[in-house]
């Protein structure tokens, strides 16, 4: 049915499925992102916005091109969950509009005011919350309800940024409770595809030993991560907090561990979601760590674990897998798809160093944004035409 339905479709083609624009324009706006502000960090240039150019950066990262790329996701998702049509046409094409649309009103709103602005960046998560809800509810789908509820996370910590930087001059909570749901998201999401991969190629591959089942242990370590996460919205400086993330780190580590990807070192498109999840653990211990040294380990380095490691490198391996599949094309990494994996990878690392090494950061902070812009730009460059064009039969 669903198949039929795509077959009937004659618009653009990039608007039959929600991955195409998404993960098109997400790609794009996260390397294009990254060359506006740094002129903008260091003094070189000015932008129209009323944000401080930290939580532009934050913002932008955080609440514009991960909610795209979650968005693409969920919207070609939730039909294989619900066995629904997906969104396509114009409908699709005012999901977009809407979040470019929220991407200039920030980027505008010292001209146009802060409060204009909020009020129209929030509508984007408020249609795809809607959207997604009621394909879930029509589809009676009640398991894959948590996502929906993770992008009403996102929503109100996003309208909590703008609310306490235009009363406050600064993000506070708004950027930790965006964070924490990507956390959150990845460790529900990625706990199911990652597996679920590794098990299908090794499978192919008769292999003995498999990924472990998702089951009791997976639901108390994602239970104690996300108790983590809420202490951390809470109380980022509490000794209770630290703890939490030391044993959420030490549970990530382990659950990662049985997902076996240490088979999977020739098929680069299932290893690379080995690595970006590696990130998860790695931030929960650098943001313990900061909690208990706090002069020796800076809470930037926990969060840019996450938000460059695991956000980085998770959206590019979910984005470049499911265009390959969606469009036909083999389920192989090219050599451009394994730079652009191994520039992401080489941000992540130098991101989190330039955090532990403030003294070196005019010189790592350029090398981490290259290497970003070379991952995510060459992103779009490379699946840009394959996005825009009609699925291969």
């Amino acid at each position: 049915m669903a198949i039929a339905r795509l077959r009937e479709y004659s618009g653009p083609a990039i608007l039959s499925y929600g991955f195409r624009p998404f993960f098109l324009a997400g790609g794009f706006y996260a390397g294009l992102g990254i060359l506006i502000w740094l002129p903008f960090f260091f003094g070189i240039w000015r932008i129209p916005t009323a944000f401080t150019p930290v939580d532009w950066h934050i913002h932008e990262m955080l609440y514009g091109y991960l909610p795209a790329v979650i968005t693409g996701f969920l919207l070609t998702a939730i039909p294989n969950w619900t066995g629904r049509l997906p969104l396509q046409g114009r409908p699709l094409a005012i999901l977009v509009l809407a979040w470019l649309v929220g991407r200039l009103a920030v980027f505008f709103s010292a001209d146009i005011g802060a409060l204009a602005a909020a009020a129209v960046d929030l509508v984007f998560l408020v249609l795809v919350a809607f959207a997604a809800a009621r394909e879930i509810v029509e589809g009676r789908n009640w398991r894959n309800l948590p996502p929906v509820g993770i992008l009403v996370l996102f929503g109100t910590g996003n309208a909590i940024f703008h609310f306490e930087a235009y009363a406050m001059g600064a993000a506070n909570f708004g950027i930790r409770i965006g964070i924490a749901a990507a956390i959150a998201l990845i460790t529900l999401i990625g706990g199911r595809v990652i597996p679920s991969f590794t098990r299908n190629w090794l499978s192919r591959r008769r292999s003995k030993t498999l990924p472990a089942s998702f089951g009791l242990y997976d639901r108390v370590s994602i239970g104690v991560s996300a108790l983590a996460l809420a202490m951390w919205i809470a109380a980022p400086d509490s000794d209770v907090t630290g703890a939490l993330m030391l044993s959420a780190a030490v549970m990530q580590f382990i659950r990662l561990g049985r997902w076996a990807g240490y088979q999977t070192l020739s098929d680069r498109l299932v290893l690379i979601l080995h690595l970006g999840y590696f990130f998860v653990p790695i931030g929960f211990a650098l943001i313990s760590g900061s909690i208990f040294f706090p002069r020796q380990i800076p809470a930037s380095a926990g969060i840019h674990a996450w938000m460059a490691g695991a956000v980085g490198i998770m959206t590019l391996a979910i984005m470049s897998r499911a265009s390959l599949g969606h469009t036909g094309r083999p389920l192989v990494a090219n050599a451009m798809t394994q730079i652009i994996y191994a520039a992401a990878f080489a941000a992540a690392l130098t991101r989190i160093c330039a955090a532990l090494e403030p003294s070196r950061a005019a010189i790592l902070l350029p090398m981490a944004a290259a290497f970003w812009v070379v991952a995510f730009c060459g992103f779009a460059l490379n699946y840009g035409p394959l996005l825009s064009r009609p699925r291969m039969i």
